[in-house]
């Protein structure tokens, strides 16, 4: 009779509870989520489940792991990514018998002297510890890896850009046409962080003072040197007019143009035109020379070659292969076809060294 009567009891409780639980309504609502606009920069290959993909920032915070055996490592400045996107599967099909499993490449502002001289590159959680066999740069960030003995042969010209764009939101609402309208007041400019990203920014900057410079025809009152304090010494009295990302700047100056303060960036072409076929409903791009689809750039424009440089190590043969075939690859007519249908150019062969 006692377990009878716990049973009786126990059913009633859970009758009672499955009664709450029925009662419970539906939820028909939407939450608001809770995060800043970004731009949803599409992810090389996709959305693939499960990941930790965090939209708030470039870290990986929930990935814990130390990466130390590579088949190889490419060091490069990030501006060309779209491009490298597009050879990397013909490189990875050089290896049909036995596959390059282990192997990454960084698209971020020039890191390869410190990620060679420390065997570390982090990102959030994310510790990497290969050493690069090939790195991609400047000739400046060359010259600093030869005088370090880091180099092995000479450097291979790689690629040049095209010069640079004005990005502006859609519609172009402050009517921004030239390097001048910058200079006007309510004109915000955005540029990369001058400490953290001193090549891109100087690049950048120096366009706009030398177009300025060489323009026969600057407006009534106006010359470089007046724009050049307008923008960047406190001439507009805006302690806003000029702004800068916290980092990279192929993602920093597009999303504070779309969500931040900015009014418009300068940008190498290439990028201004991955940015702008990204995201049509967002960016509007206005030509410093030229048109958006033939550019001609502008006298003064800043223009620069990339190059290619083996890098010293204790190379077993398989990373050896993985090296040479990369840079086979990346010196290969094909990637010339990727580089022109990405905005960007060959070298002029005299720009061999």
């Amino acid at each position: 009779m006692k377990c009878l009567g716990l049973f009786v009891i126990l059913a009633f409780i859970l009758m009672v509870n499955l009664r709450v639980w029925a009662e419970m309504p539906p939820i028909t609502g939407k939450p608001v989520i809770d995060a800043p606009l970004l731009l949803a920069w599409p992810a090389d290959r996709g959305v693939l489940v499960p990941n930790l993909n965090d939209p708030t920032a470039n870290t990986l915070n929930d990935f814990h792991a130390q990466i130390s055996s590579c088949d190889l490592v490419f060091s490069t400045e990030g501006n060309y990514h779209p491009a490298l996107k597009d050879i990397w599967p013909v490189f990875l099909a050089k290896f049909k018998d036995q596959p390059l499993l282990n192997w990454f490449y960084t698209t971020s502002p020039p890191v390869s002297v410190a990620q060679i001289e420390n065997q570390m590159l982090q990102i959030g959680n994310l510790y990497a510890t290969c050493r690069p066999a090939v790195v991609a740069a400047t000739l400046k960030v060359i010259a600093r890896l030869e005088q370090a003995g880091h180099t092995e042969g000479p450097a291979l010209p790689l690629l040049r850009d095209r010069g640079q764009v004005l990005l502006v939101k859609k519609g172009n609402p402050k009517k921004i046409r030239s390097v001048w309208d910058l200079g006007r007041k309510g004109v915000r400019l955005v540029t990369p962080n001058p400490k953290l990203e001193p090549g891109a920014f100087e690049n950048y900057t120096g366009t706009i003072y030398h177009i300025a410079a060489q323009d026969p025809h600057p407006p009534k009152g106006m010359s470089a040197a007046k724009l050049f304090n307008l923008l960047f010494n406190g001439g507009s009295g805006d302690p806003e007019k000029w702004l800068a990302g916290p980092r990279i700047h192929h993602r920093d100056l597009p999303w504070s143009v779309a969500y931040g303060r900015a009014d418009a960036a300068v940008i190498f072409y290439h990028l201004g035109l991955y940015t702008q076929q990204t995201f049509p409903d967002q960016f509007t791009l206005v030509p410093l020379g030229g048109t958006v689809a033939h550019p001609q750039p502008l006298p003064g424009t800043i223009s620069i070659t990339r190059y290619l440089v083996r890098i010293k190590g204790n190379w077993t043969p398989r990373q050896l292969e993985a090296r040479e075939k990369l840079i086979e690859t990346l010196l290969s007519a094909e990637f010339t076809k990727v580089l022109e249908n990405r905005g960007l150019l060959r070298p002029p062969a005299a720009e061999a060294r």
